[in-house]
């Protein structure tokens, strides 16, 4: 039986709002590193899964106009691959200072045209009905509240519109789960640890795994929460899920 909580919850912290602080300081001491060690740690998968929500959501990327918000967008690497395809403009938002720094950096370098901003994914300063795609990737499962996080999304999408939320999930068939696991809460650790110098910050990544709501249950949350047409695809033999849903 998974065990499902309501937002993230690292140990030995209490409530939402410490949990939130929390998480905005683990990612600001990894931010220098935090590239390097999504690749490394996914020996670099995590480009296709990026990737494939981006032509997942194609139709919306290729309107003209089309307005984009990537949440807890962290370096920017979704962010920067949807303004690719966009032919709207594209905004990102973190609540970590130090990921945002290293998302414009990127995309100043590429002369990409995005928006970015520093924000907390649970109260962003926006008008109701301002986008027509929102994209979360690896981080909705760090959120201090999933269902309001969902209904900010909700709030935030005109009629019509989709969200994609790319998250970590736990395999469906026990073999491959079983390995998962061990690689997750074994060798992860270790290795992400001794690159970041930030070893808590890599035990609280599989174990907020393990506390997220596997893909179907995440799917009835976005259904309560209002979403129409909800459904998810595993990757990669379900480590990770993309969850699709609609605004009516």
């Amino acid at each position: 039986m998974s065990v499902v909580g309501q937002g993230a919850t690292p140990a030995g912290v209490h409530g939402e709002r410490e949990a939130a602080t929390w998480v905005r300081g683990m990612f600001g001491r990894v931010a220098p590193r935090y590239d390097l060690l999504n690749h490394l740690l996914s020996f670099y998968i995590d480009r296709y899964w990026r990737a494939h929500t981006v032509k997942r959501v194609h139709d919306v990327l290729k309107k003209p106009g089309t307005r984009v918000l990537d949440l807890c967008c962290g370096t920017g690497d979704l962010t920067l691959a949807l303004q690719r395809r966009s032919r709207g403009l594209v905004f990102g938002s973190d609540f970590c200072h130090p990921m945002l720094t290293v998302a414009r950096d990127k995309s100043n370098a590429r002369e990409a045209r995005t928006a970015l901003f520093e924000a907390d994914a649970l109260q962003l300063p926006i008008a109701n009905a301002s986008f027509d795609l929102i994209t979360v990737a690896f981080g909705f499962r760090n959120l201090a509240n999933y269902d309001a996080g969902l209904a900010e999304m909700r709030r935030l999408l005109r009629p019509g519109g989709m969200m994609a939320i790319l998250e970590f999930s736990r395999p469906p068939n026990p073999l491959v789960r079983a390995m998962n696991n061990l690689y997750c809460r074994r060798i992860l650790p270790l290795i992400g640890g001794w690159i970041s110098g930030a070893p808590d910050a890599y035990t609280y990544l599989p174990d907020s795994v393990r506390k997220f709501p596997e893909a179907p249950e995440l799917g009835a949350k976005m259904r309560r929460a209002g979403f129409e047409d909800v459904r998810f695809e595993y990757l990669t033999g379900g480590m990770v899920a993309l969850h699709l849903g609609r605004t009516s």
